[in-house]
């Protein structure tokens, strides 16, 4: 899990955990946290964001399946930073036939783009993975996590039974 600083990756990685305190700090280093969700286990890494782009990434993305992307849909003047980080990020020979999940976070939020326009922002149509799907949420009440990730288990298991 991945995505600029304040984007909500903590958060939304603990509201996936049930019983798990929602009171985050920013992430220095990053957090792993198993996750069974629709009879697939996810051990997902919550990246801090002073962790960007280093050569210690290959360790964390061996055998990964997946990549969720987390956006703060009401940050604007971010989104181009969010994009150049998520292109770089997708370029890199182990993410390249990831399934992809973005999470437009933070929708309850006054001003927030839409998640088209996150899309838009990020270049998603332009993406040559065409497994991608971006979902609108909010990590504080939880709304929209669950619809992504049933996309992403559903996509997951589909891609591990043509293997």
């Amino acid at each position: 899990m991945l995505g600029l600083d304040a984007a909500g990756k903590t958060t939304t990685l603990y509201r996936l955990q049930p019983g798990k305190a929602l009171t985050t700090i920013p992430t220095v280093g990053f957090n792993v946290e198993a996750i069974q969700y629709d009879k697939v286990k996810f051990v997902v890494w919550d990246v801090g964001a002073r962790e960007r782009i280093s050569p210690l990434w290959r360790h964390y993305f061996v055998d990964m399946d997946a990549l969720i992307y987390v956006v703060d849909s009401a940050d604007r003047e971010r989104i181009g930073t969010a994009k150049a980080e998520f292109q770089t990020i997708i370029s890199l020979p182990y993410v390249l036939n990831c399934v992809i999940l973005v999470l437009a976070n933070k929708q309850d939020e006054k001003g927030a783009m839409t998640p088209e326009e996150v899309g838009d922002g990020l270049g998603l149509m332009e993406l040559k993975n065409p497994k991608w799907h971006i979902q609108g949420s909010c990590a504080i009440s939880g709304d929209g996590l669950c619809e992504g990730l049933d996309w992403l288990a559903c996509t997951v298991k589909e891609m591990k039974n043509t293997r």
